[in-house]
């Protein structure tokens, strides 16, 4: 990848904790807690892919999307789990792209607790002592809650964009995060910004 020959990984996707939380990779024993997540059409609604509805697609899912690349440098996939059982609740991790975008998904009975600004910290730290550069994050705009735990760690907003989303070919308004991780600040990832129609967008107030 464009970043391999800066970045010197150490373990790759080694097992995180925080105060609530295990951040750890995917078994295939997991199949049946991430279905609940992927599987739920309201969780769905702000997610890139359609819904799953069997546990052989979770199987599937886990093995193309996870341990399939844990060998890579940059697979920094994992698994939120709660401390008190280690079970899946939703996912976190790193795009192997250039835009280094991070993203999550959660368990619809666990929204609203804190969960995702706390396992996107432990991994944005994780990322920082690995080397990485900056990394990047979207929401749609009418996700609004998501802006804000990207707002909460730090991150800036720098533009937003029209995409038609695929596979689901719906249109999308999504709003570009970013964080550096050194100084001084690295360029904003500008490739959305040149591929689709972008403009600017006053972020003050409530519903940002």
């Amino acid at each position: 990848m464009w970043f391999e020959t800066e970045l010197k990984p150490k373990e790759n996707t080694p097992t995180l904790q925080t105060d609530r939380l295990i951040l750890r990779k995917f078994t295939m024993d997991d199949a049946k807690a991430l279905l609940a997540v992927l599987s739920d059409r309201e969780v769905n609604t702000f997610l890139p892919w359609f819904p799953l509805d069997t546990l052989e697609q979770a199987e599937n899912w886990i093995q193309s999307h996870y341990l399939d690349h844990y060998g890579d440098p940059w697979g920094y996939q994992y698994a939120i789990c709660l401390k008190e059982d280690n079970i899946p609740i939703g996912y976190i991790g790193l795009s192997p792209e250039e835009s280094l975008d991070f993203g999550y998904g959660l368990r619809r009975d666990c929204w609203g607790r804190g969960y995702a600004s706390e396992a996107s910290a432990a991994l944005l730290c994780r990322l920082r002592e690995a080397g990485f550069p900056y990394v990047t994050a979207t929401h749609d705009r009418n996700n609004p809650a998501s802006g804000g735990v990207m707002r909460k760690l730090g991150m800036t907003y720098r533009y937003s964009y029209h995409e038609q989303w695929q596979p689901k070919d719906i249109p999308v308004v999504f709003r570009l995060y970013q964080l550096d991780f050194r100084q001084p600040p690295c360029p904003t990832f500008g490739l959305y910004r040149e591929k689709y129609p972008s403009f600017v967008e006053e972020l003050g107030g409530e519903g940002r």
